[in-house]
């Protein structure tokens, strides 16, 4: 089918509009998960979950953090369909909205000492709000970024949004630094951790007024405007994409090791490093922090490259490369060296950005018009509960029943699945997405 949408005839304005859109949306949602992360394991715990052992409170206070993975699924369930049937602007703007703003209500909770239970009950239902926000936000992202972008560079736009993590992650480490110097001891526990949360208001505020200012897709305007499409838009496309599970298969395959493998390269690594090799926390946060801009470096020429070579080829290479680069990198975490560590943890996340680059644009591309918000959505965030939320629990389980090599089993095993999902897949870089068939 021809396209029937004119790349060249769009404003170079816009399109820089909806790209900073979509960084904002992702960095945002990066930081986050990050700073929520951290302040879990240090100030949370004590000042929403008293009681009980310390060890409980951080436990309670990390579960938290998890519920927001349970909601993203509902969230890229309801906003998928809104947003194939509405427009993805509409869906831009409010999943936005409802992130930033519950960030930063965060930052302006009481504590269980003033409030009682209530503010226990606060923390979670802003927990599940994050969550079920994302579950469309980063949908919409990627979907903007992509139907508005040339189609013959698609990887490389495409890739920005998903390079927000690592952007979120640095920018939620120097927030965190800044802050520990400005309100050292007490005043960090008392009141300061509060900051790293409102700093999503100017966050917010920026990314409305570029967000809001950003004309609908014109891919979906296209879509829309044909009778095949009116016809469609009455059924959910949530359901039309799951009676067609062939490309939504192939996309959960896909996240599976790619997923895994970025919360063992940022996640898993610092508890590991610490706790059975003696490193000292700061020299990992360290080591982890610089390998996401190694990773964001990934990410973007990976992207790239699938503009030349194709989306399979730019996939499968890193994808085999996380295979053999798993027992290697075990091994060099065993050294007790830090710049050996250091060196494992950012080729690691490298290859990892290189696999994750790509995969926006063709998961994009798997889809018709008339589902593609539903059908990535289901994708993207249902990889989060099957993948990203447990690969940390797993890991840890398992090097603590087992050993390390069960651990690089288990990366091995669903980095192997990711490759089997790419390689039977099809090739996308050509396809059109205005396409409504």
């Amino acid at each position: 089918m021809t396209s029937t949408v004119d790349h060249r005839a769009r404003p170079a304005t816009s399109f820089r509009r909806v790209l900073a859109g979509g960084m904002a949306g992702s960095v945002l949602e990066w930081y986050d998960f990050a700073i929520y992360g951290v302040l879990a394991a240090t100030v949370l715990g004590p000042l929403f979950f008293p009681g009980g052992s310390g060890v409980v409170q951080l436990l309670l206070a990390l579960a938290t953090q998890g519920l927001g993975f349970v909601a993203r699924p509902l969230g890229g369930v309801v906003f998928g369909h809104l947003g194939d049937k509405f427009g993805r602007k509409p869906m831009l703007v409010t999943t936005f909205l409802l992130l930033g703003t519950s960030t930063a209500a965060i930052g302006l909770l009481p504590t269980y000492h003033q409030a009682g239970l209530w503010a226990t009950v606060l923390l979670v239902v802003l927990r599940m709000i994050q969550g079920f926000a994302l579950g469309g936000e980063f949908g919409a992202a990627v979907l903007m970024v992509s139907e508005y972008g040339e189609p013959k560079r698609r990887g490389f736009w495409a890739s920005w949004p998903q390079a927000g993590a690592p952007l979120g992650t640095v920018l939620a480490t120097v927030v965190v630094t800044v802050i520990g110097v400005v309100f050292p001891g007490d005043a960090f526990d008392t009141w300061g951790w509060r900051v790293a949360f409102l700093v999503a208001i100017p966050l917010l505020v920026i990314g409305f007024w570029i967000r809001r200012s950003v004309e609908e897709s014109p891919v979906f305007q296209a879509a829309q405007a044909g009778a095949g499409q009116r016809a469609a838009r009455e059924k959910s496309s949530v359901l039309e994409a799951l009676a067609r599970p062939r490309a939504v298969l192939h996309g959960l395959g896909m996240r599976l090791g790619e997923n895994i493998a970025f919360y063992i390269y940022t996640v898993f690594v610092i508890a590991y490093a610490t706790r059975y090799f003696g490193y000292e926390r700061g020299d990992v946060v360290l080591a982890v922090t610089f390998a996401s801009v190694c990773q964001f470096a990934g990410m973007i020429g990976g992207g790239a490259w699938s503009d030349r070579v194709g989306r399979k080829i730019a996939m499968l290479v890193p994808a085999v490369a996380l295979v053999v680069w798993a027992p290697v990198f075990f091994w060099m975490v065993q050294t007790s060296s830090v710049p050996v560590l250091w060196l494992g943890v950012c080729v690691g996340a490298f290859f990892h950005g290189m696999l994750a680059g790509p995969e926006a644009a063709w998961i994009t591309e798997l889809f018709p018009t008339r589902y593609r918000y539903a059908g990535s959505s289901l994708v993207f965030q249902g990889s989060s509960i099957i993948a990203g939320a447990p690969a940390p629990l797993i890991a840890v389980w398992l090097i603590d029943s087992f050993g390390v090599g069960a651990v690089v089993g288990y990366l091995v095993v669903t980095m192997a699945i990711t490759v089997i999902a790419v390689a039977t897949s099809r090739e996308t870089k050509a396809v059109d997405l205005d396409r409504v068939g």
